[in-house]
């Protein structure tokens, strides 16, 4: 049976022990029916412990945690079902050293627990493409040269230089995407473009020149902020992005203070899932990160 809550509190006194948590994890992962992590077989036994099953076809002996981030991991449910309240509830997310004050566990702990968090928040495949009115626009992260020590400089550098450029898309009232790329031209905005959003759709951007000729595809219309322009005929403009990069370098800025190159898709897939799921209660959204933690990552993998 799948659990319900609206507050911290009341989670935690429906979470009262680990039993309690692995039959909500088991209801929400298996709420099709029960299958093995291993080779996929449908003809699985439980044993009396009410925790341990085993294939009848592969004869693999395993737990619901197996084949998800919890694989192999020596926190209690308990603790992680209350990392997935604060990331999933706090608007900027949280840092690992909060976090590891919160659950009292070391900081090397919490990070992994995030970023294990993080990849089961980043969207697997996309089930439509983005279609009506919706905005492009880019950014870039990473520290401003003005404000480095005299040593980290590097010189002529401006604008986005040394930093790491991410491309967003947004269908307005609705689904955000963003992701970072390797750059900001033609080529690169034109494809995630074809790959993101329907033909023929309303595409709003800046005057930036990556996205000149996009109109053979998409109806494009443009706003100059070179000059000012922000807002065009009441509906042209790409504020919608303007925001979420603002509430973005925000949580990058004001809660990590420094994101590396490497995990930047991790904290762009934490931030878009709380984005696309703002209008959701708060236990649903916890319950919906839950529905998505197959797959498992390692430490190894994770500083490769």
């Amino acid at each position: 049976m799948i659990q319900q809550f609206d507050s911290l509190v009341q989670m935690m006194e429906v979470f009262s022990d680990e039993q309690v948590c692995i039959d909500h994890l088991r209801a929400i992962r298996w709420k099709n029916g029960a299958y093995c992590p291993h080779c996929g077989s449908t003809k699985v036994y439980h044993f009396s412990d009410n925790r341990t099953h085993k294939c009848g076809d592969c004869r693999q002996r395993f737990s619901i945690k197996v084949g998800t981030i919890f694989e192999d991991t020596k926190l209690p449910l308990r603790k992680w079902f209350m990392a997935i309240w604060m990331v999933t509830s706090h608007t900027k997310g949280i840092a690992s050293t909060q976090l590891a004050k919160d659950l009292a566990i070391t900081q090397k702990s919490a990070w992994f627990v995030l970023h294990r968090l993080r990849h089961a928040a980043q969207t697997k495949s996309f089930n439509r493409p983005l279609e009506g009115m919706v905005e492009a626009d880019e950014t870039y992260i990473g520290g401003k040269e003005k404000n480095k020590h005299a040593d980290k400089k590097t010189p002529g550098s401006q604008g986005g230089a040394n930093k790491v450029a991410v491309m967003g898309i947004m269908e307005r009232d609705g689904e955000l995407r963003a992701k970072a790329v390797p750059d900001t031209t033609a080529k690169t905005l034109h494809a995630e473009l074809a790959a993101n959003v329907a033909p023929g759709a309303n595409v709003m951007t800046d005057e930036h020149k990556g996205y000149k000729g996009i109109g053979e595809r998409f109806n494009h219309h443009t706003v100059n902020h070179s000059i000012g322009e922000y807002v065009k005929h009441y509906f042209i403009h790409t504020n919608g992005l303007e925001n979420a990069w603002s509430l973005f370098k925000r949580k990058v800025y004001g809660i990590h203070h420094f994101v590396s190159g490497q995990h930047l898709d991790r904290y762009l897939s934490e931030f878009t899932f709380r984005h696309n799921r703002r209008t959701m209660g708060e236990g649903s959204r916890v319950n919906s990160l839950l529905g998505q933690v197959e797959g498992r990552l390692t430490y190894k993998e994770l500083i490769a």
